[in-house]
């Protein structure tokens, strides 16, 4: 009786996916749970960390398609992030990211996807703490996708999924491939 009384009264918190690892297909794995969110006629709002490449990117080129029900926003700037000593300016993009993705999550769309969260987490763009304090204020209705490399023991303790993805095969030099890769 005790413990059921304990369950019942445990906050229901939003469910949380995270993808990791250095093999390729993190975002491409969550861009298919997008389509088919969107297929059931679910909202999707897609935040992308440290992409700030824009119209060069398929899954921002095909926004207006999917729109309404799909929306992706960039805080990134073009070029690559240091990622042993990131600029104040990287950080205070991904900053405005997160900011943003609070007022996107109270909007309640179904799936929220949080895309190189993990990397911005560990390269010390973004602050730890302040990321799993928003995780805990989702609605809980709200599904959260979360990509990057190198997550966190702590942001993979706090998901509810966590996949690892492994590149057991490919070539040495690995060339990103327009409508494959990017």
């Amino acid at each position: 009786m005790r413990m059921q009384r304990k369950l019942t009264r445990a906050k229901k918190r939003a469910p949380v996916y995270l993808w990791t690892g250095m093999g390729w297909g993190k975002t491409t794995s969550a861009l298919g749970a997008a389509m088919r969110c969107i297929g059931h006629g679910f909202k999707v709002i897609i935040i992308q960390f440290m992409k700030g490449m824009g119209d060069m990117i398929g899954e921002y080129k095909i926004r207006e398609r999917l729109s309404p029900e799909y929306e992706i926003y960039q805080f990134g700037r073009s070029g690559w992030v240091n990622l042993n000593k990131p600029s104040k300016i990287d950080k205070k993009i991904a900053e405005q990211g997160l900011a943003f993705a609070k007022k996107m999550a109270k909007r309640k769309p179904y799936l929220l996807f949080l895309d190189e969260i993990n990397l911005a987490v560990a390269c010390g763009l973004l602050d730890e703490k302040k990321v799993l304090k928003f995780l805990d204020q989702i609605p809980p209705k709200v599904h959260v996708y979360m990509t990057g490399r190198y997550a966190t023991p702590r942001l993979m303790l706090r998901a509810d999924y966590v996949n690892e993805v492994t590149m057991l095969k490919g070539p040495k030099k690995l060339a990103g491939e327009p409508g494959i890769d990017y």
